[in-house]
C-alpha cells in the first residue's frame, strides 16, 4: 500500500504551484498523505469536502486512506471507527457520482477490509459483496486498469485459500498493466494509482 502513497505524494509534489484553493488544498491533502501523517491528510480532505460539495474526490481519498490504514492497524480498537469513516465517505462519494468505478473499488476494498477482520464469519458476506463490486465496476468501464487489477488481486486471494488456479488472474493483472499504459486521470487529483503494485503481484504470479 505505501508503493500508492508514495507515487501520489511524488506526483503532487510537483503541483504545488496550483493557483486555486481547490488544488493547493487537495495538494497539501496529499502532501500530508505521502509523508505519512494520514490523521492530519484526512482532516484537510474533509475541510475541502465542506466546501467542494459537488466534488466526489476529497470523500474518495477521506474513504480510500482509512480503508489502506485498516489493513494496516497494529491498534485494532481504531478498526470500527476507520470503518464507519471510510462507509460514510463512499456514501457521501456515491450520493455526488453515482455508477462510479473508482469508488465502486474502494468500496470494494472496505469490504476486504471487514472481511479480513474475522474471514471465518464475515468471508461469504463480504466476499461476495466485494465481488459484487468489482463485477459492477469492470461491467461500467472494462478499461479502468484499477478495476481489472484490484478484482484480479481480490480473486488470487481465493483461490490461493482454495488451491485454484490463478493463471486467469495473473492475465487479468498482466492486462491491467497494459491499461495502466494508456489511462490518463481526467484532472492531476484523480485517481491514478496501481501500477507499482500491479508490476509486483505479476512478479508474484509467474
Amino acid at each position: 500500500m505505501k508503493t500508492i502513497i508514495t507515487s501520489i505524494a511524488l506526483f503532487i509534489c510537483s503541483l504545488l504551484s496550483a493557483q486555486s484553493q481547490y488544488e493547493q488544498g487537495m495538494g497539501k491533502a496529499m502532501q500530508l498523505w505521502g509523508a505519512g501523517n494520514d490523521t492530519e491528510a484526512v482532516a484537510t480532505f474533509e475541510r475541502i469536502a465542506s466546501v467542494e460539495k459537488t466534488n466526489w474526490l476529497p470523500n474518495y481519498y477521506i474513504a480510500f486512506i482509512n480503508t489502506i490504514d485498516v489493513f494496516g492497524a497494529n491498534d485494532k480498537t481504531k478498526i470500527p471507527a476507520m470503518l464507519t469513516k471510510a462507509q460514510d465517505a463512499i456514501d457521501n462519494a456515491t450520493v455526488i457520482s453515482p455508477n462510479n468505478p473508482e469508488i465502486m473499488v474502494v468500496q470494494a476494498m472496505l469490504y476486504t477490509a471487514i472481511l479480513v477482520q474475522d474471514p471465518m464469519t464475515n468471508g461469504q458476506k463480504y466476499g461476495a459483496l466485494a465481488m459484487e463490486q468489482y463485477n459492477k465496476a469492470l461491467i461500467i468501464n472494462p478499461k479502468n486498469p484499477r478495476v481489472l487489477f484490484s478484482k484480479a488481486e481480490f480473486e488470487i486471494g481465493g483461490a490461493k485459500y482454495w488451491g485454484t488456479d490463478t493463471k486467469p488472474m495473473c492475465q487479468a493483472i498482466a492486462k491491467s498493466i497494459e491499461l495502466f499504459a494508456n489511462f490518463k486521470p481526467e484532472t492531476p487529483f484523480h485517481p491514478s494509482w496501481g501500477l507499482d503494485r500491479a508490476q509486483q503481484a505479476l512478479i508474484s504470479c509467474k
